[in-house]
């Protein structure tokens, strides 16, 4: 196929990629944005290389006119999580969508590869709008823990090394990394609600900071610029203190006179 081709036949994948990650991320933003825990920490994706197509085309015996019917992750989105529970939430979470359909779905997360490889894996259907009209094709979804990825990354680089045809010793020791793994996540669990508390805390101080700073910064336009510093050097010193209510009370009291200067300018 000439690599005009292999752009025209790939190219609305591409688009496809571009927006279930945008769509995902979005799913992060507005869980934080509204305070809450977010299943997901992190998103990306990719289209299947020509190469990698091709190896794979050669390994299922699949025709050139059957490659969009035959291999279904020419698109693929992999979905991150810290913890173990958080997989099935997201899994939910798509199945409750209506801009997507799942295909078909397999659980290598409750029922691990012989060769230790674990992750949970959606095919879905997904629309997207092209010049030349509306276009349904597959799109591959994996969802696993961030200790998980780093395994099967890992792993994905030896199979491409080995050609699928890891050294025994090596296999055996990727065995044991998954086990460990698997024990990693375990430990994980069982602190997850501490964790999730101290992540909490820290985005409420972050979102804190950040509308003080942007309180401050409106200050200079309308007030005196060492009245403004003052305040700005005042919030230098509440914050090395690392004391949340007093962070918050500082906030109040900026408000209070971010306040004041918009009354007067009315």
């Amino acid at each position: 196929m000439e690599i005009q081709l292999w752009r025209e036949l790939l190219d609305p994948y591409q688009l496809a990629v571009d927006e279930l990650t945008v769509k995902f991320h979005h799913i992060i933003e507005e869980h934080r944005n509204q305070g809450l825990y977010s299943p997901i920490e992190s998103v990306d994706g990719r289209v299947k290389s020509i190469v990698s197509i091709l190896d794979k085309m050669q390994r299922k015996n699949v025709s050139m006119n059957d490659i969009e019917k035959k291999i279904e992750d020419l698109a693929g989105i992999r979905i991150i999580c810290q913890f173990v529970e958080d997989i099935d939430r997201v899994v939910n979470l798509i199945k409750n969508r209506t801009d997507m359909k799942v295909k078909c779905e397999k659980d290598y997360v409750s029922h691990m590869k012989t060769s230790g490889y674990r992750s949970y894996h959606m095919i879905i259907l997904y629309t997207v709008n092209t010049i030349h009209g509306p276009k349904e094709l597959s799109a591959e979804i994996q969802i696993r823990t961030m200790a998980m990825n780093f395994w099967a990354t890992i792993e994905h680089s030896l199979q491409y090394k080995y050609k699928e045809n890891i050294p025994e010793y090596i296999q055996q020791k990727l065995l044991d990394a998954s086990e460990a793994i698997i024990e990693v996540d375990h430990e994980m669990s069982d602190v997850r609600d501490e964790i999730m508390d101290a992540q909490n805390s820290h985005r409420k101080k972050e979102t804190l900071v950040k509308d003080i700073l942007n309180n401050i910064q409106n200050l200079y336009k309308v007030a005196n610029q060492r009245e403004v510093t003052k305040i700005q050097d005042e919030f230098y010193k509440v914050y090395v203190l690392d004391d949340m209510l007093q962070l918050k009370h500082f906030a109040r009291q900026l408000d209070i006179i971010s306040e004041g200067y918009r009354a007067q300018s009315l």
